[in-house]
Parts: C-alpha cells; structure tokens; sequence
C-alpha cells in the first residue's frame, strides 16, 4: 500500500468513534496555513491548500463511503472555495513579496468594507441555506452555509491583507464547533476549537503589526518588533 492509499484509508478508532487520520492531517495542514499567514509567509497558501483537498474528501462522508456517512456541504464546497480564493491569495502575497520585505502589510478594511462583508455574511447564509438544504446537507443547514460564507470572507480578507479577516474566523468558529461535534467530525470540531483561540491572537498580532508600522512611518522608533 503506497502512502497516498494509506492515508485515504488509514484510521484512528478511540472508544466507539472512528476518525480519518486525513481529517486530522487535514486539519494539521490548515493550522500550519494558519501559523504562515500570521508571519505573513507566502507558503501559507500552498500549504492550505494541500489541506483542503484532504479535507473535501472527508466532509463528503457518504459520497467516500467513509465510516462517517453525513454530507457537510458547505464544509466540502468551502474546500473548493478555500483553493480557488487560496490561489489568489497567493497570487497577490506573491508579487507583494517581490517588493516588499513581507508578503503583505496588515490594514484595516474600513467602514465601507466592513459594512459589505457584514451583508455578504448574513445575505450569503439566507441564500444559501435552501440550496444546501435541498442538496441534502446536515442540519442545521443554516449552520453549515454560515461557515462556508464566513471562511470565504475571511479567506478573501487575509488576501487583502484586513486584519478584520481574523475576527471573521472567529465568528466562523462558535458556529463550527457545536456543528462538527453533532455531525461526529470530533477531530475537526477539536482543531476549530483551538482555532478560535489563535484566531484571536492573530488578529492582536496583526494589530500590532499595523501599530509598528504607523510608527515607523511618522519616523518614531518601535516599542515592540513587528514579528
């Protein structure tokens, strides 16, 4: 068995429960995408994207025929987002990176772009709740469309370079959580748990940063360094 069927196949059985080691490897990959895009390194997108693929195939249970037979669409289909938004995200880091030290300088979005993430949030999830209802998601489907608007948001703003991205992760998260633990995704639902928490030290981090950054600008020296 090469490592690639081992992966696909290999699992972790602990009591009664059954988890897939590649929702666990996925999910390991996402948090080191995580850690780069908090230091602002390009490799964090590649690096999340490897994560995404894994992490497709575990969330569509019923279509893999994997011992956790429930359909998480909006987790499946943000999969696919998160690799479509991930390649312009690194795109954009890239070429920033050719002039500048970091790949990205952290900003924050402004009024006007917190009031259309904000509307893009709740409108998407109204919209996309009867679709995935009708697809067949698992319920609460509302749940499950509100965490594929939120990481598509987040993931766009992280691209942009918002700091308000982090906060969108955070929101993302207390709906993620009790949704994963009831679909029985235990090791996902563990990650996001931990997510929540760095999410919000990246989002002080990245202030920070934006604070360093103002200072140096107006030609005062740093109280702290910005990495």
């Amino acid at each position: 068995m090469n490592p690639i069927e081992w992966l696909f196949d290999a699992q972790l059985v602990i009591g009664d429960q059954v988890i897939l080691w590649r929702e666990i490897v996925g999910n390991l990959f996402g948090l080191a995408s995580a850690l780069g895009g908090l230091r602002r390194k390009v490799w964090a997108w590649p690096v999340g994207i490897i994560g995404n693929v894994l992490l497709f195939t575990v969330f569509l249970g019923a279509v893999f025929d994997t011992p956790n037979p429930v359909n998480l669409l909006g987790q499946a289909s943000r999969q696919v987002m998160f690799i479509i938004v991930s390649i312009y995200g690194w795109v954009r880091w890239s070429r920033h990176s050719q002039v500048s030290e970091n790949a990205v300088d952290p900003r924050w979005a402004g009024t006007r772009a917190r009031i259309l993430l904000g509307v893009a949030l709740v409108g998407g999830t109204l919209l996309l709740t009867p679709l995935f209802r009708a697809l067949g998601s698992f319920e609460p489907v509302w749940a499950d469309a509100w965490i594929f608007m939120g990481s598509l948001l987040a993931t766009y703003g992280m691209a942009k370079g918002w700091t308000e991205f982090w906060l969108i992760w955070v929101a993302v998260d207390v709906v993620g959580v009790p949704l994963l633990i009831s679909a029985g995704y235990y090791a996902s639902a563990l990650l996001y748990v931990f997510y929540g928490a760095f999410t919000i030290f990246g989002f002080i981090t990245w202030m920070r940063v934006q604070r360093v950054t103002r200072l140096t600008e107006h030609g005062r020296a740093p109280s702290i360094p910005p990495r």
